[in-house]
């Protein structure tokens, strides 16, 4: 039996390789580098485009159990972020092109695995996984098209942060810290005062943008929004969100800067930092002028600018099951962003959920049917839903989670609880797979 993968993303490569792992021949397909998407810059699988970061590591955080559960589960992604991982105080960041390459090694020497590059723009034959990403090809998209009710396509416009050169920031401005003193100093701090800021926020909410079709704000997705975007909603919004220099003295003075810029390591070497929040869809130059009223980054080498993209996803409560299959039309099933999980983890776990179900289906297994009491599962059932009306994109939380049947003190510790229930149940699982 053969399975075709269409995507070599986060969520297709992780597929192909648990169906690969269980003795399963899978054809890997995937348009780079034949055909490039604006967003991506890179030939390899599993590239990382809007951040190097894979959020919070810490079992007080959805997100962070979610990595656990795959890490437990024999994740591929988790095992390439974890060889590849760069400081990043209580979060796991990776070196992006270290961890593309174990990625591609990984997969492309695997030997039930076979790459096949080209654009698809047909459903194939037989069964198939298609994890094409936000940014599937008019073709493909016009194919999946035709197996799906009229109007289960939505789209939601994301953006990705620029990176600048370590070499080109002024560190008489900056210093390293890490926030609330989470984790060891990894995070370079660039300092505002309260004048410097507001001509900052001034100039960025009056920048000019790139022209984006169909662009509008109310369509952007709230986790990944432009920062002129949230700019204009108010000259407080930046400094009491991502500019907020709580729990960030500067040495020199020893008291708090009225605003903080952050900058998180892109690569090992340390060469490379993204700016922390700021992504954007102004134009280039534009960027250039407006970002280099930060006094640390007046000279800022820019070798990436931030971008915006449209992200396309299925309306899935109406579409697919609780292994992301498509209800009445089970050989065809989906995994990553396209299915309306929101976030590089949440790609992965989808990849993962999608492969191994299929793998047990046609070895004649029962399913493994992770429960919602698990961050895999809940993120499954909030995407399957059928009582979800306004489907929108959907990063793991704990509020999908069944709550827990007695009251503890304390929000961190109740969520570290509801790790330990989670992980106590995939511990049990995982002896199936």
């Amino acid at each position: 039996m053969n399975v075709t993968v269409i995507g070599a993303g986060l969520a297709g490569c992780e597929a192909a390789w648990q169906l690969a792992q269980r003795g399963i021949s899978v054809t890997l397909m995937e348009m780079k580098p034949q055909k490039m998407t604006p967003a991506h810059h890179s030939p390899g699988f599993a590239e990382l485009v809007c951040s190097n970061s894979l959020r919070s590591d810490q079992l007080e955080n959805a997100v962070g159990l979610l990595k656990e559960e795959l890490r437990r589960c024999g994740s591929l992604i988790l095992r390439c972020a974890d060889q590849t991982r760069v400081e990043a105080g209580g979060a796991l960041a990776v070196d992006r092109e270290g961890f593309s390459k174990a990625v591609t090694d990984a997969v492309r020497s695997h030997p039930n695995i076979t790459v096949a590059e080209g654009e698809v723009t047909a459903i194939p034959e037989g069964e198939v996984v298609v994890a094409s990403g936000p940014l599937t090809s008019d073709a493909l998209s016009q194919a999946v098209a035709g197996l799906l009710p009229e109007n289960s396509y939505l789209n939601f416009f994301d953006a990705a942060a620029p990176i600048v050169t370590f070499e080109s920031i002024d560190m008489d401005h900056a210093w390293f810290a890490s926030r609330y003193d989470k984790g060891t100093a990894d995070y370079i701090n660039c300092a505002l005062s309260e004048e410097e800021y507001t001509a900052f926020w001034k100039e960025l909410c009056a920048a000019e943008e790139t022209e984006v079709h169909g662009f509008e704000d109310k369509r952007v997705f709230e986790g990944c929004m432009p920062v002129e975007v949230m700019a204009r909603r108010g000259v407080q919004t930046l400094s009491f969100g991502p500019l907020k220099p709580k729990g960030l003295p500067d040495p020199k003075t020893g008291r708090e800067p009225y605003a903080v810029v952050q900058l998180r390591r892109d690569n090992a070497q340390g060469s490379l930092y993204n700016l922390v929040g700021f992504q954007t869809h102004l134009k280039w130059g534009e960027q250039k002028r407006v970002f280099s009223m930060i006094p640390a980054l007046k000279n800022a080498e820019y070798v990436r600018y931030g971008v915006m993209h449209r992200n396309t996803y299925l309306d899935s409560p109406r579409l697919l099951d609780r292994y992301y299959r498509v209800r009445g039309n089970e050989r065809v099933s989906f995994a990553g962003q396209i299915t309306g999980v929101e976030g590089y983890v949440e790609s992965t776990a989808s990849g993962f959920l999608s492969g191994v179900e299929l793998a047990r289906r046609l070895s004649g297994q029962e399913p493994m049917d992770f429960p919602r009491e698990t961050a895999i599962g809940a993120l499954a059932q909030y995407v399957s839903n059928e009582s979800v009306t306004d489907f929108q994109p959907m990063n793991i939380n704990f509020g999908i989670m069944p709550p827990l049947d007695h009251k503890v003190k304390g929000k961190r510790n109740k969520n570290a609880e509801l790790s330990r229930r989670s992980l106590d149940i995939v511990d049990a699982l995982k002896e199936r797979l």
